[in-house]
């Protein structure tokens, strides 16, 4: 009986890569195994922006949150309305409304806030940071003497400073945080602009010709958006904190626009010893997704470190 040959693997033959959805899911699983909390969090984060997302729609709200029905007020967890046509999960305000449509409403404003501030200061921030550490100079000192003069004034205080000035509302109040966001990105970036522009790899990029705004944006700019990834959870909840704070201070989202912030100020300030749930619910949600999102940005910073990555 002849045996038969097995051929010999070909040396230098690069193995066939697996599909994108196999990688995707290995790389899921394989942070969820070393950071099982980071991975927890970054579900309820996702959670929080698809409630988001479906209270926006309006598909997910049991009722209108805004709707008063004086017959049904402060009613408790797990009750009927009077008439036995409506079931509130978790109870009705001062003013019949449903708390569960208006804590969903919430989450609508105040990740919609979030959101929004990340897509507008990261990306200012960037550009601000690797122009400043690139040019250097006098630029660079003016720069970073503004941001000095913008940050050396806590975060919150100058926000209700420029909020009072523009006057009450939430996109006052979504345009300032915005503004106020930038300095940090930009910190960040010009940090790792000033140690990647004295690599060698810049200095071959100059030597054969290249534009200094080709260095700039598809040289350095992205071997340093890295930190960005991590500091944008960071920005987020730093922006879901102060528009919940401007709301409680009635300058945020004004009645009867659903917010977290303000429902920590109205019904749930003036009820808390007769209805402590008008109060706790909301607290406990900003207090949970603001936990959450610092978390998963936690074990995104320290899956991308290479000095833990060889330890694992």
């Amino acid at each position: 009986m002849a045996v038969r040959e097995q051929p010999f693997p070909q040396r230098g033959v690069p193995a066939r890569a697996a599909p994108l959805p196999t990688r995707v899911l290995r790389g899921l699983w394989k942070f969820t195994r070393h950071y099982p909390l980071g991975a927890i969090s970054g579900v309820v984060s996702v959670l929080a922006l698809l409630i988001a997302i479906g209270a926006w729609s309006g598909w997910i709200l049991p009722y209108d949150p805004v709707v008063f029905r004086g017959a049904d007020r402060l009613l408790g967890i797990w009750e009927t309305s009077r008439d036995g046509t409506r079931f509130y999960a978790l109870g009705t305000d001062n003013l019949g409304r449903d708390m569960l449509s208006r804590m969903l409403k919430g989450a609508q404003i105040s990740m919609f806030f979030a959101v929004g501030v990340m897509i507008i200061s990261i990306p200012i921030g960037m550009v601000i940071g690797l122009f400043s550490a690139y040019v250097g100079g006098k630029v660079d000192l003016v720069i970073q003497r503004i941001i000095d003069a913008i940050q050396v004034i806590p975060f919150l205080v100058l926000a209700i400073a420029i909020v009072s000035i523009l006057g009450p509302g939430i996109w006052q109040g979504f345009w300032a945080v915005a503004f106020l966001s930038i300095p940090r990105p930009a910190r960040v970036i010009r940090g790792s602009v000033l140690s990647a522009k004295e690599n060698m790899w810049v200095e071959a990029a100059r030597c054969i010709g290249c534009s200094d705004r080709r260095i700039m944006y598809r040289h350095i700019l992205p071997n340093v958006t890295a930190p960005m990834i991590v500091l944008g959870s960071y920005v987020l909840a730093t922006a879901i904190i102060t528009e919940a704070s401007l709301s409680f201070l009635g300058i945020g989202a004004q009645p009867p626009t659903p917010s977290w912030g303000a429902m920590l100020s109205g019904s749930g300030a003036v009820y808390f010893t007769t209805n402590p749930r008008l109060a706790m619910m909301p607290g406990l949600v900003i207090s949970i997704v603001v936990f959450a999102t610092n978390m998963f940005g936690d074990a995104i910073r320290d899956a991308l470190d290479p000095r833990l990555r060889g330890s694992r």
